[in-house]
Formats: structure tokens, sequence, C-alpha cells
């Protein structure tokens, strides 16, 4: 039986996560497991998880998105690795649907939703007041459909999905990006350098905060942040990772 293993970085925001995780339950029926990944945080969040039966891997500090998202791979049983962040909510079929773009062709390397806050054609607008009301919208999108599958350059990483068989070849995410920022754009142009494509399911619509721990700390923190990221991705590829939006 195929397994997703559910990666979930998380830094001191326990409501967002429990937000997220009860989604996951409501609304996925494959088999799966969920993997968390505390980044040191100072709020409720291990004692949460212990008590919810979650498997935990709990780091001493904020080590950044990158290397939580390792840790859990290195913990992950799975055949299809999902990573995820925690300010997400998912929502019917989601997962189905995803696994589905995934398994269509050997070469498909890695696959993610559409949603409502992203950068690049992964944001679509579907006007809605609550969550109770994009829950009922995206029962109506995710209604699976390999014609709303899109060949792309880039996926966000807020929803990655994709096989074991990727990470065991070209390994994990690379952590001189932590803590976070243009690892996702790395990921996906290591992918396709080994032939491998990628596809935004537009059947698959899901339910994204953005940014919400990088807000924690500060616009003006984040702004530097994703400066010298980018700096570093054009160093390591002498490419313009604004390209591929």
């Amino acid at each position: 039986m195929t397994i997703a293993s559910i990666i979930i970085p998380t830094y001191n925001g326990l409501d967002l996560l429990q937000r997220c995780v009860q989604s996951i339950r409501r609304y996925t029926e494959q088999a799966h497991e969920i993997i968390v990944v505390d980044n040191g945080s100072r709020d409720e969040t291990a004692a949460w998880c212990l008590r919810e039966r979650i498997t935990l891997v709990s780091l001493p500090r904020n080590e950044g998105f990158p290397v939580a998202c390792n840790k859990g791979m290195r913990f992950a049983s799975g055949d299809t690795i999902v990573l995820l962040n925690n300010d997400t909510v998912v929502t019917s079929n989601w997962l189905h649907n995803l696994s589905t773009a995934l398994l269509s062709s050997p070469d498909v390397g890695l696959v993610g939703p559409v949603t409502n806050y992203a950068s690049g054609s992964q944001q679509v607008h579907y006007p809605f007041e609550d969550l109770e009301e994009f829950q009922r919208i995206a029962e109506a999108v995710n209604l699976p459909d390999p014609a709303k599958w899109k060949r792309v350059e880039r996926i966000v990483g807020l929803c990655f999905v994709f096989r074991r068989e990727l990470m065991e070849k070209i390994g994990m995410l690379d952590e001189r990006f932590s803590p976070g920022h243009y690892e996702d754009d790395d990921y996906c142009l290591r992918a396709r350098l080994h032939g491998f494509g990628l596809l935004v399911c537009h059947d698959a619509l899901i339910y994204h905060e953005g940014s919400a721990s990088f807000k924690r700390e500060g616009s003006q923190e984040q702004a530097h942040l994703v400066e010298r990221n980018y700096r570093l991705f054009m160093d390591k590829w002498q490419l313009d990772p604004r390209a591929f939006v």
C-alpha cells in the first residue's frame, strides 16, 4: 500500500499547526503519516504533538525551513513525500489529485496545488469570506481532471509533492538557503536538470495564509533574507530564478 509522508515544519505556530493537521485528518483519505518538525518552538507545540500521537522531530533551535524539511525526510517512511507549510489548510481530494498527477508518468518529478496566496502561476482568484466558504469552493474545484494539469518550470514550496525516488536521485533541500526562500526554486531546477517535469494541478486548490513564520520576524528582516538568498541562488547557478516565475 502506498503511503504519503506529510512533513510539516513549524516554529512558534501552534495555532496554525493545529488548523493544518485538523484539515489533513478531515480531508485526506489515502494512507498517510504526519511528521511535525519543530524548530525549537517556545509554545506548546511539542506537548500537543505528543498528546495527538503525531510523530515529532524536535530541534533545539530554529534552524529554518530547509533543515527542518530534511530532518523530516530522513524520518519519512512513505513512497510519496509531501512538504507542507504549517500555514496551509488542505481540502477535499487534495492529495488524491496531486498523487494522481505525480504518478501519471515516470518523468513527472514534482507536483503542486493552486492556492489563494503564492507567487507565480499557482495563485488563483476565488473570492471567499472565510475558510468555510473556501472549503465549499475547493470541493467544486477539486474534481479530478488531468486536463487541468499544467507543465511549469517552478513550483512554490508551500506544498511540494514528489516520489521518494526523486529525493534519492537529487538529494535533500540545499541548506545554504536556510532559514528559507529560494530552496524551492533550487529543488525544482535540480529536478528539471535530471530530466523531470513539474506539474501544477488546477484540480487541487488549498488555502495558504502566506509566509506566516517569516512575517512574525518582521518585514524588513524578511526582505533582507529574500535578497540574500536570491544572491546565493545566482552565485550557485549563474541563473536568475525570477525568470522561472
